[in-house]
């Protein structure tokens, strides 16, 4: 077995975030990382739409991320920490559009380890050193520098480790043109190791260390440490020199602690806290995350709460000494992992789990809001309080989605649409939600409006080139011509020079300032002044088929005869002498649009009824004449020229550009084939099914390129972007016919007609694979199942540390009546109305949080949606600490056929480590016959928590704790039919296929068990050999199962031909429960077939097909928000072709972080049997002469290889 493994879905959390200006613009932009890939975001000062520039798989893990600018210039440099024991400096290429290695230099092993730096990075503010520490014991120093011809140099490591000492934070501390000076947060336990009471860790205390570069001896000392008082996390850097006191932020446990050299105090001020809070009181308060805004007059830091709100901190200075801090409530948002204020005023919000926002930041919160000083005569312990409210000082610009964590997934097409949808629950807490996904662009509908009739045709023309925008919208009807002007309204006009009374087959802009309507009886040229020129078609011939762009004109009459006109110097449409005559009907045409520079396009595409395609030359020397022909399987409905060469952006290039025609047939079947510029040959022929209807194509301008709209059963668009094609469905209504619109107030978007009415289209997240609707749900969904009868979705949601709405109710109450019976006689009204006040408050828990119970505190609930309209059918709330962890839709024998129950796993009071609880049990509730509603029928009580259930040959399989049991249901509650008591510590995921029972242990891998129900035993006949942390599994077929770790692996397991899970030479079964062979295990062992890192905890998988008539594949969905798929090759030639491929990928590609990728994809096991598709296709993006190099060897052309990445591709998934 050979598997080829694809990434569907990049990964969507987002670690680390990072602004500057990368591209040596004045532009801002942010440097993302997103576990192992790393991507380039700029938002678009139009639009304010956050745009991806560029996003590289760096097959490593990226740890940290930092900025750093050399003094002086006005780029930034990326440094990278990563698990490769390599520190990566990077600078973005605008030209290229890619990443570029500045500087790699080795110091240590590789792997996330302890003492191997990378965890930390810190850079002096003045770009003259960095530090780059591990979580204990060492940290290194780099001198950074220019050379001669002004490049980046980089020092030899300077060591500045300290043995026995974790460090928990490191920053560069601004001290302006001194030595450079970095601060670290650190805790020495050699005391606490060798102290066997315990006692000396109780009093373990932080220090803030301080160590500085001594440029001159070049070396690094400890300069200082100082003990503090409480427990911190995080350091802040305070701006220095000439811009301020210099000095750091202490951001401790309540506290925020300001500290500086020399004469400096020591300035403590509280973290505010909000006001009548439902958390526990005694809970201490975090800042987990910070922005600083700098200009010339004054800095300010945002820094936010673990409860997601945001404070300014200011520090009044006298002296140069700091004699205050100032806090006071900003806003609040969803918790971050990053904050990035750009220059611009905006305020980039990333999350690890959750949507990540952009906010334009309206005011600076210098308003009535209370401000609260350190100097407050406080006592210790006591805070400020203040009062969370909707946002007021940030606006809400955009907000870029994600799947982050998908925690549970189905794949089914419930909606009936022939291709499968993706239902995925996903988030975390009050941020979860339901989002179904189908493969297709989202578009945003700008305007519709509909029409006297059903048009067949639309274009946009402009009345001057020079112009930015579109003049008029042209809509053709089957005898009549509509002319739409716009503006800041779009209405009919009758003085354009178009003729109404007739359909319109083509117009557009001619030369510089006239415009042409080709209609069935001839050509009307419309000049600027109004002067109209026509040409009619001679005798009763009429105009079939026409092509047009900005100086040429071909038109094809009826009989096959081809008229072609040329624009000359002066304006004037000329027609060419001679005229083509076809061997067969004209079926469709095409032209090119004009390059730039150049008068003409040189090649005319025509699509005969013989069923070929010919390409006829237009140049002057020999015009007219046929150049090369391809023959098609079926008859051509449309053709198109594209030039996919030119700016995707402002400052990207294709590399994939050129010449292509695209041909769509009437059996539904788009051919796109590469045009040589100069001899007008076709080679290199991609063919894509669309759908059953014939295939219409469209040219339209996408980010400043061609491409192409093709309509059959379904909409598809074409087009490039960051190198590389993408044919992508619209998630929209069918289109009949579309063309590019130019506007004021949608800068590029596509006018198009769907039945009578007229729509007016953007497409903003261009690259995207799937479109997303989502739908909230209330706590971190568990488990997500589908009810087969009815197709609605069954689903499980429980949150740790969170309270039931009964109870935020019941304490909310409590703490109104406490406000009331505390308050003074003369203040009771007062306090009465605060408390109705804090009653009626509601702040949504999406963006404010829910509020935090306490160890041990569970809320949860079970859900029946509908799937396609993501309404909530039936919800049952769990009482307080009544956690639901398992949940099963079955039908049982005794029960009959027509009723359906939904068992779900329970257990009360849990605290996780080490795992206690007080009881579990099974809860069954009957499904009413349509689906909607849930009766509780009974509660079964447990004696261990139910993780796993499955049904099984009309009963349930329930893992309870360790041991697996077979139950039936009875009147009263549940009845044990059968149990297995030979697992090894904790059941997590449980299979079924037949008689055979697949189990995923939380520790030992999966364990193959057969029912015997003669003997009504459960026996285990066969196990691994490697210990695997178990998280889901999917049967491939009887004997091959595929398993899931929580390290981000996926294993193929198969039991050898001549396992049997039948023990013939021991009739009653019983030698097997007490026989454990080798290894403590069965006495019968699986091989491992396959196995391969994704580098991501792996939560689902699943044996679909992903596309109508495709074969099956396996999809794994991951915690960081990726889907992905592995598929099976169908040909030894195939499996041998792609795995030289990899293998001259892996040498001749150099890595972004320096991980070695054969390293990466072994990480836990030597890979096996798996050739990483995502780095095969950085194929295409590698130089033209690596590209001809590497195909030489595997004895293809470089187009061979293209074709042959992305057959497969297309043929499995998209």
């Amino acid at each position: 077995m050979h598997l080829y493994a694809l990434t569907l879905q990049k990964p969507s959390c987002i670690t680390a975030a990072v602004h500057g200006n990368f591209s040596g613009r004045k532009a801002q932009e942010v440097v993302v990382a997103r576990g192992k890939v790393l991507e380039l975001l700029r938002p678009d000062p139009n639009t304010g739409k956050v745009v991806e520039l560029v996003s590289t798989e760096v097959f490593g893990l990226i740890r940290s991320l930092i900025t750093f600018r050399l003094t002086g210039s006005t780029k930034d440099y990326i440094v990278l920490g990563s698990d490769s024991g390599r520190i990566v400096i990077l600078e973005y290429d605008p030209v290229k559009n890619v990443f570029e290695k500045v500087h790699q230099e080795t110091y240590g092993k590789s792997g996330c380890r302890r003492i191997v730096p990378g965890q930390y990075l810190a850079v002096d503010p003045k770009g003259r050193a960095l530090m780059i520490g591990a979580v204990e014991k060492q940290k290194l120093v780099y001198i950074l520098n220019r050379d001669s011809a002004a490049r980046l140099t980089i020092s030899s490591p300077l060591e500045a480790h300290k043995s026995h000492t974790l460090v928990y934070h490191v920053v560069g501390v601004d001290v302006g043109f001194e030595n450079p000076l970095f601060a670290c947060l650190e805790l020495d336990y050699e005391e606490s190791d060798n102290d066997h009471t315990g006692e000396a860790a109780q009093v373990a205390q932080q220090n803030l260390t301080y160590y500085e570069l001594d440029l001159g001896l070049n070396h690094v000392v400890r300069k200082y440490s100082e003990p503090l008082d409480d427990m911190a996390n995080m350091l802040i850097t305070v701006p220095g020199g000439t811009d301020g006191p210099s000095g750091v932020l202490v951001c401790c446990e309540n506290y925020i602690i300001y500290k500086n050299f020399g004469d400096q105090p020591d300035i403590r001020c509280p973290i505010p806290r909000r006001q009548n809070d439902l958390d526990d009181a005694d809970r201490s308060m975090l800042i987990i995350t910070s922005a600083m805004h700098k200009t010339k007059h004054l800095f300010f830091f945002l820094l936010q709460s673990e409860q997601g709100d945001i404070f300014k901190v200011m520090l009044d200075v006298e002296d140069d000494i700091v004699v205050r801090i100032k806090i006071k409530y900003f806003d609040t948002v969803p918790v971050c992992s990053s904050l990035c204020v750009l220059k611009s005023g905006l305020l980039f919000c990333s999350s690890e789990f959750g949507n990540h926002y952009l906010y334009q930041i309206a005011h600076l919160g210098d308003d009535s809001e209370r401000e609260f000083h350190s100097d407050y005569p406080l006592e210790e312990g006591e805070t400020f309080f203040f009062g969370p409210r909707p946002l007021k000082n940030l606006i809400l610009v955009d907000e870029m989605e994600s799947l982050s964590p998908i925690m549970s997934c189905q794949i089914a097409d419930l909606a009936n649409e022939d291709t499968p949808q993706l239902y995925a629950a996903c988030g975390r807490g009050p941020r979860s939600s339901l989002r179904v996904l189908r493969h297709g662009l989202e578009v945003t509908e700008m305007a519709v409006s509909e029409l006297p009739g059903n048009p067949h045709a639309v274009w946009t023309v402009k009345k001057d080139s020079k112009e930015d925008f579109d003049s008029y919208i042209v809509v053709s009807f089957m005898n009549a011509t509509l002319i739409l002007s716009i503006g800041e309204t779009v209405e009919e006009v009758t003085d354009s020079g178009f003729l109404g009374t007739t359909p319109t087959l083509a117009c557009s802009q001619l030369g510089d300032d006239a415009l042409i309507q080709i209609y069935p009886e001839g050509i009307r040229h419309i000049r600027s002044d109004k002067r109209v020129n026509e040409w009619r078609s001679p005798g009763k011939r009429l105009i079939r088929q026409c092509a047009v762009n900005e100086h040429q004109v071909v038109i094809a009459l009826s009989g096959g005869e081809i008229v072609y006109f040329e624009m000359d110097q002066s304006g004037q449409l000329n027609e060419y002498t001679e005229r083509k005559e076809m061997t067969a009907e004209v079926i469709c045409i095409s032209l090119g649009s004009v390059p730039p520079g150049q008068q003409r396009c040189r090649f005319l595409a025509v699509g005969l009824s013989d069923q070929t395609v010919r390409i006829i030359s237009l140049d002057p020397h020999d015009t007219l004449q046929p150049l090369s022909m391809q023959a098609l399987p079926a008859l051509p409905e449309s053709l198109c020229i594209v030039n996919m060469s030119g700016n995707v952006s402002d400052d990207t290039t294709v590399s994939t550009g050129g010449l292509f025609l695209n041909i769509g047939l009437q059996n539904g079947v788009l051919l796109r084939t590469a045009l040589d510029n100069v001899t007008g040959d076709l080679s290199d022929t991609r063919t894509r099914y669309l759908g059953t209807r014939p295939v219409k194509l469209f040219r339209v301008r996408i980010q400043g390129t061609e491409g192409v709209i093709a309509v059959s059963s379904r909409t598809w668009l074409n087009y490039t972007y960051q190198s590389r094609f993408h044919l992508t469905p619209l998630s929209y209504d069918l289109l009949e016919y579309a063309s590019s619109f130019t506007s004021e107030q949608c800068p590029e978007g596509m006018v198009a007609i769907s039945s009578n009415t007229l729509r007016i289209l953007a497409l903003e997240k261009l690259g995207v694979v799937f479109n997303q609707v989502s739908t909230p749900l209330q706590y971190t969904p568990r488990k997500l199942l589908i009810h087969p009868p009815m197709s609605n979705l069954v689903l499980i949601e429980t949150d740790h540390n969170a309270f039931t709405e009964a109870t935020k109710l019941h304490r909310k109450k409590q703490m109104a009546e406490e406000m009331v019976s505390s308050a003074a006689d003369d203040e009771k009204a007062e306090a009465a109305k605060a408390a109705e006040a804090f009653l009626a408050e509601d702040l949504p828990e999406h963006m404010f949080g829910s509020p935090k119970a306490g160890r041990g505190m569970w809320a949860s609930c079970l859900r029946v949606m509908h799937p396609n309209q993501g309404k909530t059918l039936d919800i049952v709330q769990f009482e307080q600490n009544e956690a639901a962890f398992s949940l099963a839709v079955c039908q049982f024998v005794s029960k009959g056929d027509l009723e359906w129950f939904v068992v779900v796993g329970t257990a009360k009071d849990m605290i996780i480590t080490p795992r206690a609880i007080s009881s579990g049990s099974l809860i069954v509730f009957r499904l009413s016959p349509d689906g909607s509603k849930l009766e509780h029928v009974h509660t079964t009580q447990l004696d261990d928590v139910p993780i796993a259930m499955a049904p099984f040959q009309g009963r349930l399989l329930v893992g309870v704790g360790k041991l697996l049991r077979i139950y039936d249901i009875g009147k009263k509650k549940m009845l044990r039919k059968c149990e297995n008591k030979h697992l090894p510590y904790l059941v997590v995921d449980i299979k079924v296929m037949g008689r055979r029972v697949y189990v995923g242990d939380v520790q030992e891998a999966v364990h193959f068990l057969y029912y015997r129900p003669h003997e009504n035993q459960l026996v285990i006949f066969a196990d691994e050999v490697v210990p695997r942390f178990c998280t889901t599994s999917c049967i491939l077929d009887y004997n091959t199962v595929a398993s899931a770790d929580k390290f981000g692996n996926i294993t193929i397991l198969r039991l050898p031909s001549d396992v049997t899970d039948q023990v013939d030479e021991d009739p009653s079964g019983s030698r097997s429960l007490w026989d454990r062979g080798f290894l403590n295990g069965a006495t019968q062992k699986a091989n491992v077939m396959t196995s391969y890192h994704v580098g991501e905890g792996i939560n689902t998988l699943h044996k679909v097909s992903l596309i109508p008539g495709g074969s099956e594949v396996l999809v794994y969905t991951t915690l960081s928000g990726s889907i992905g798929i592995l598929v099976p090759f169908s040909s030894k030639e195939d499996s041998d072709f792609f795995q030289h491929l990899e293998m001259h990928m892996r040498s001749e590609w150099s890595n972004l972080v320096g991980r070695d990728h054969l390293s990466f994809r072994s990480y836990y096991v030597p890979v096996k049997s798996v050739i990483d598709g995502d780095l095969c296709e950085v194929y295409n993006s590698l130089d033209p002469s690596k590209r001809r190099e590497i195909a030489l060897d595997l004895d293809r052309s470089p187009s061979e290889v293209a074709k042959k990445l992305e057959d497969l591709r297309t043929r499995y998934a998209f």
